[in-house]
């Protein structure tokens, strides 16, 4: 189509991440009519949070992340998250069961494959907590197979890499759980990006910058620069989504919708220790997490994992975290102080001083050598060579700030949906979980900004096609859970671990 064709679309989404990809694409399938088109900055897709070096491709499904069941005061502990989570996840999965089917989409093995999920803790108060927390958790039907051992001769077979010259004093226990995943979300994003362009209807611009948004009748005046050429167009769009990753909440102030006012945002670096070293790799099968330090961010939980990337398999360690003034890590040092308006001041402030522990934890990480990156990887990894291990830049993540009547304003971490009162557009600020829950956000974006066609018979058969159960009925219904997971299993190839080790090793 010619480019004046899409002066007026049906629906603008800026930036082509996981979450702009996977909406388009619901959209499409909800109504093929739809004229859509998604506006990038950057000269691909998934660039940014999305890359698969920038995340730790972790299936969030709750199955080893304690920071999805918190321990309160008493003792007691919570797994309404990590139940929440691993529906959500499950929702995920079906669609890209779904997805399988259509030729244009390409193989679900180039971007998810099983690697088991493992939590490991050192201490006699870790060991009862994570003792305490399987016991829970195995009571529901979504975590029945999980396993608990504090047997060393166990946790050899399960971590071989971790258990070589430990102290056979220290007290150590771990969980298993062998339904994990490992998932390239970039290589998933772009296999919609593609799927999208095969399309009527759709286009995917790169080098776009949005520069304005403005109200009309029907919906939104986007003024978008290409910042090769240096020309300016105007699009209207009837619905807009921001989903830009760090980038979302300029635009979103940009907007100027009163929804958007009073949010702030914090922004949070990453850093990875990497061996690509096979004779290393071969000997670690698992994505391993385990208790964060006092004051760490959730995304700062320290994990050895199991990458798979373009068929070839990595470990990463980490994350270190790290603090910047950039939004994106491609963005300008000047994000963080032109996010400041009067509507979020007093949060950002209220934040700044309610979060001292934060503040000293980033300071200590920012100031760490090699050798002490290497000491927190030891504790997972005794007999490591540094030769072996090589430091990478991941992405970042941009933390929700917003009012609080009672303190001014809270750090709020995890993701939150944005939009107008009338519907027209919508937002999405936040990190983790993030993509792998994305399918379940965007669902929620639909039933909210496309409330009306979403009840629509049209609507609801196909939507019923695609997601044979949704998240409730997935937390409370065992049999029906079995089914359908075990039905997206095998469309999406996530056989065996035992077979799985093999194919990928």
């Amino acid at each position: 189509m010619a480019q004046n064709d899409y002066e007026a679309v049906d629906v603008l989404l800026v930036g082509a991440g996981i979450m702009s990809a996977t909406l388009a694409v619901l959209l499409k399938e909800l109504d093929p009519g739809i004229k859509l088109e998604i506006a990038e900055l950057r000269e691909s897709g998934a660039i940014e949070s999305s890359n698969p070096w920038n995340n730790a491709g972790t299936g969030h499904a709750g199955l080893c992340e304690l920071n999805y069941t918190p321990q309160a005061a008493d003792g007691s502990i919570d797994i309404k998250k990590a139940v929440n989570i691993n529906a959500q996840f499950e929702v995920s999965k079906q669609f890209w069961a779904y997805m399988s089917g259509k030729s244009a989409f390409g193989s679900p093995k180039t971007f998810i494959n099983p690697v088991p999920h493992l939590s490991f803790v050192r201490g006699d108060k870790d060991t009862a907590f994570l003792k305490k927390r399987f016991e829970l958790l195995r009571q529901h039907h979504a975590f029945g197979e999980m396993e608990y051992t504090e047997d060393r001769a166990t946790m050899a077979k399960w971590a071989p890499l971790m258990m070589k010259g430990r102290d056979a004093s220290e007290k150590i226990a771990a969980t298993r759980a062998l339904n994990g995943t490992d998932v390239n979300f970039g290589a998933v994003t772009n296999q919609l990006l593609q799927y999208l362009e095969s399309l009527q209807g759709t286009r995917v611009s790169y080098f776009q910058k949005v520069t304005d948004l403005k109200r009309t009748d029907s919906g939104w005046k986007v003024s978008i620069k290409n910042t090769q050429t240096g020309a300016n167009r105007e699009v209207s769009a009837r619905f807009v989504f921001l989903g830009a990753g760090g980038g979302a909440l300029p635009l979103l102030q940009l907007s100027g919708i009163e929804e958007g006012k009073g949010f702030g945002g914090f922004p949070v670096s990453g850093q990875w220790l990497r061996c690509d070293n096979p004779e290393v790799v071969r000997q670690h099968q698992a994505k391993v997490y385990s208790q964060a330090e006092v004051g760490a961010p959730p995304m700062s939980v320290p994990h050895l994992d199991t990458r798979v990337v373009d068929g070839k398999k990595s470990l990463l360690f980490g994350p270190y975290a790290g603090f910047t003034t950039k939004f994106l890590k491609h963005g300008s040092f000047m994000d963080l102080p032109m996010s400041v308006r009067p509507s979020n001041l007093l949060p950002m402030l209220s934040v700044a001083r309610d979060n001292m522990d934060l503040t000293r934890y980033l300071i200590k990480e920012v100031m760490q050598s090699q050798d002490q990156r290497l000491d927190a990887l030891r504790k997972f990894y005794p007999e490591l060579d540094p030769a072996d291990w090589r430091l990478e830049v991941a992405g970042q993540r941009v933390q929700i700030i917003k009012k609080d009547n009672k303190k001014g304003g809270v750090l709020q971490f995890g993701t939150e949906l944005v939009s107008s009162e009338d519907g027209s557009i919508a937002a999405l600020l936040g990190a983790s979980p993030g993509a792998s829950v994305t399918v379940s956000i965007m669902l929620n974006l639909i039933e909210r900004c496309f409330a009306e066609q979403a009840r629509s018979e049209q609507w609801a058969t196909k939507l019923k096609e695609i997601f044979p159960a949704r998240e409730k009925a997935l937390e409370s219904d065992a049999a029906l859970y079995r089914d359908v997971s075990a039905r997206s299993d095998a469309a999406l190839g996530l056989t065996s671990v035992n077979t799985a080790t093999q194919s990928i090793a």
